[in-house]
C-alpha cells in the first residue's frame, strides 16, 4: 500500500534561487565592469577587488562570531553588495576608505536588519551616502578615462558630466554611450548597463517597471523643464538620462529584491517617486547626482506601498459592479 505523504507549501519550484539571480545580475554588470576596466585600469581593478573582498569578509566575520548563524556568503549577494558599491566610487578612491564603505554596507545596512531579505535601505547605497557625506572629496574626484591606465591614486581628475551640466557643457552622446567620460566606475558606459538590462530581462531576473518608469518620469520631467525654460535646460531627455549614474541606479539599484515593491502596480509608483525626486535633487541639490537619494527615500516608502497596494489574494473573485 503507497503511503500519501503531505509536506507544507511551495508544492511546485520555479527553479529560482537567492544564488541564481545574484550570479545573473553579476552576470549583467559584466560589460559595464569590462568598461570600467578598460577606462580606468589599474585603479578600477583594486577598488572592485577590495570592495568584494571586503563584503565577504565582512559578513563571514559578523554571521561567525556576532550572529553565530547560518553562513550564507555562498548566495553571493555580499559580492554583488561589493560590485554595486564599487561601480558607485570613483576609481581613485583609497583603499581604506572603500573597505569602510564595504563595512557599512554590511555591518550597518544589512547585518543590522538580520542579514539578506530584512534590510530597508539598499546596503551599497547606504555605504556611498554615507562615504559621500564623511569623504566628499575623495568621492568627488572623478579621474579622467585613460584606456588600461596603471595610475591609481595619482590619476589626473575632471568634473562629471552632470557637473558639466551645471555650467552649461553638452556631452556628447556617443561618449556617454560608449563610456568615455569622467565618473564613477559603473555609470560610464550607457550601451553596456542597457546590455545589461536586456540580458536580466530575459533571464525574468527583474521586470521592466521599475526602470522604465525611473527613466520615462525623468525624460518627461527634463522634457517639461526645457519648454518651459529653454535657456537653462538645454540637454535632451536622451543625454540627460546617459548621464550620471541613472541607468545604474535604475536598473541595478532600485530592483533590489528587498528594497522594492511586491506588485506592478505598486513598482510604477515607486518607480516615479524614484525618477521625479532624482530630477528635484539633480537641478536644486548640492551634489549634482540625485538618484541615491531618491532610492533611499523611495525604500522607506516600500512598507507604505506594499500595504496599500496589494496582489490579489489567491481564489479571490471579484465582484461585478451593478
Amino acid at each position: 500500500m503507497n503511503k500519501l505523504i503531505i509536506s507544507p507549501a511551495p508544492h511546485v519550484h520555479s527553479g529560482d534561487s537567492i544564488s541564481k539571480n545574484m550570479q545573473a545580475v553579476i552576470i549583467a554588470l559584466v560589460p559595464a565592469y569590462l568598461v570600467a576596466l578598460y577606462f580606468f585600469g589599474l585603479g578600477a581593478l583594486i577598488v572592485s577587488l577590495t570592495a568584494m573582498i571586503s563584503c565577504v569578509l565582512f559578513e563571514y566575520l559578523i554571521q561567525r562570531f556576532i550572529l553565530k548563524g547560518e553562513k550564507t556568503i555562498q548566495d553571493g549577494s555580499a559580492a554583488l553588495t561589493g560590485l554595486l558599491l564599487a561601480f558607485n566610487l570613483p576609481s581613485n578612491i583609497p583603499v581604506w576608505i572603500v573597505i569602510i564603505g564595504s563595512l557599512v554596507a554590511i555591518g550597518i545596512a544589512k547585518m543590522s536588519y538580520g542579514g539578506l531579505g530584512n534590510n530597508p535601505f539598499n546596503p551599497a547605497l547606504v555605504a556611498r551616502v554615507f562615504l559621500l557625506i564623511s569623504f566628499p572629496v575623495a568621492m568627488t574626484s572623478w579621474p579622467v578615462p585613460e584606456p588600461f591606465s596603471m595610475h591609481y591614486l595619482d590619476a589626473v581628475t575632471a568634473p562629471t558630466t552632470l557637473r558639466n551640466l551645471n555650467f552649461g557643457v553638452i556631452p556628447n552622446t556617443m561618449d556617454l554611450l560608449i563610456g568615455n567620460i569622467g565618473g564613477s566606475m559603473g555609470e560610464v558606459s550607457g550601451f553596456a548597463l542597457l546590455l545589461g538590462f536586456a540580458y536580466l530581462l530575459y533571464k525574468r531576473v527583474i521586470s521592466w517597471h521599475i526602470p522604465i518608469s525611473i527613466l520615462a518620469t525623468v525624460a518627461v520631467f527634463i522634457f517639461i523643464l526645457r519648454l518651459v525654460n529653454p535657456a537653462n535646460y538645454i540637454v535632451s531627455p536622451l543625454d540627460y538620462l546617459l548621464s550620471g549614474g541613472l541607468l545604474l541606479g535604475a536598473i541595478y539599484m532600485a530592483t533590489d529584491f528587498v528594497t522594492s515593491p511586491m506588485t506592478k502596480r505598486g513598482m510604477l509608483v515607486y518607480g516615479v517617486g524614484i525618477g521625479f525626486l532624482t530630477v528635484i535633487i539633480r537641478i536644486t541639490g548640492v551634489y549634482p547626482e540625485g538618484v541615491s537619494f531618491g532610492i533611499l527615500i523611495m525604500n522607506a516608502f516600500t512598507p507604505l506601498i506594499n500595504t496599500y497596494i496589494k496582489p490579489k489574494r489567491f481564489g479571490e473573485v471579484i465582484k461585478a459592479k451593478k
